[in-house]
């Protein structure tokens, strides 16, 4: 149950193709703050990389996925046999509860709707640790642990998403320690950590090697701009991940994903461009959303920004259908647990865009001022 206790719908951002249908439109003609995509698009590597592999399409790909492997390891600085390769970290999600088959799951919300739908999808009954906005969101560590007593699995996203809020490896820790002692897996989602620069403060990577209940998840289409050819892993001790790479399909990871997935790791011009485009745009937007009346949006830490319109008159789904007319897509944020039809999230794209969504936003919101 949401915020206003009504039934949660498993929906996403990024259904463009919805609105190109309904509109007739080009996909193109769009403009997705709805989906959190790094703006700076593919790669050049990247891009090459698919067009060199097209040819291997013929074969089946790599069952070990074992170039791809190796760049992870050498790159996130893990061993290779914690490493489980994956369609998406979605799809390395649904794989690991269907694994570990839990009973009692707890989520702090809001939170991505994913964790509930795969742990409901194995059977698990849900409970919520509702995070305050009068906090910003931030996760209240002490009563997190004390709630861990016949919890098989607490699902956490670092950074979480829709909220943008981190937590330190330290915290991290103290979480996991608690959890062992209970007897509780602990799922940390990473997939936005390639967005921080100094990503040693927050990951819980050189932690795996200590705590056998400790599962991360990361996904590689967010930062390198693949969502529509999804690629990912999964990190955890390497006796459970023996176990997830005998649950998933055994080609699960096509041959262009891998071969996207070795380019992009090693192209370091890249990545270091994002992370200053994106750090500068985070800030421009936030500052510039912050001067709208009516909305109060949450520090962001990577590449969204949760918003809070309840002082301006509107709901999130009626601003959303506004600004849909002009082909602007943002993420209402109504249908999150512990969240009422008031917030909203925006992604965080290049300059000339964010303009185009405060433009639009801001004559939206007038109309009702």
């Amino acid at each position: 149950m949401n915020a206003e206790g009504k039934p949660v719908s498993f929906v996403h951002g990024g259904n463009v193709h919805a609105w190109a249908r309904e509109r007739g439109e080009k996909i193109a003609s769009v403009l997705d703050y709805s989906a959190n995509i790094n703006p700076l698009g593919l790669s050049e590597r990247v891009r090459q990389a698919l067009i060199n592999s097209i040819e291997q399409v013929i074969h089946y790909p790599d069952v070990e996925a074992s170039a791809l492997k190796e760049c992870i390891s050498n790159h996130y600085q893990v061993d290779t046999s914690y490493i489980t390769a994956g369609n998406g970290a979605v799809e390395l999600l649904y794989v690991l509860a269907h694994t570990l088959r839990p009973k009692r799951v707890l989520i702090p919300a809001p939170a991505f709707c994913e964790y509930e739908r795969a742990a409901r999808a194995a059977g698990a009954a849900i409970e919520y640790m509702y995070l305050s906005a009068a906090n910003d969101f931030v996760l209240d560590m002490d009563l997190l642990c004390s709630r861990l007593n016949g919890i098989d699995i607490v699902f956490i996203g670092n950074p979480n998403n829709p909220t943008g809020t981190l937590l330190q490896v330290g915290r991290l820790e103290k979480l996991l320690s608690a959890a062992k002692k209970a007897g509780t897996m602990v799922v940390v989602d990473e997939s936005f950590m390639d967005f921080i620069s100094d990503d040693q403060v927050y990951t819980g990577r050189p932690l795996l090697s200590h705590y056998d209940n400790l599962v991360i998840l990361h996904s590689l289409t967010k930062f390198y701009a693949i969502p529509g050819l999804r690629l990912g892993f999964c990190l955890s001790n390497s006796k459970l991940t023996t176990k997830l790479h005998a649950a998933k399909d055994p080609w699960n990871v096509n041959s262009l994903a891998q071969a996207a997935g070795v380019a992009a790791l090693a192209d370091k011009i890249y990545q270091s461009k994002s992370r200053e485009v994106i750090e500068y745009q985070k800030n421009a937007l936030y500052t510039k959303l912050k001067a709208l009346a009516g909305v109060r949006p949450f520090m962001p830490a990577v590449n969204y920004i949760l918003l809070d319109i309840s002082q301006s008159g509107y709901t999130a789904a009626e601003v959303g259908r506004a600004l849909s007319v002009y082909g602007v897509l943002i993420r209402n944020c109504g249908n999150y647990p512990g969240l009422s039809p008031y917030y909203m999230r925006v992604a965080v794209k290049l300059a000339e865009q964010n303009e185009i969504l405060l433009g639009h936003l801001e004559q939206v919101l007038r109309r009702n001022s």
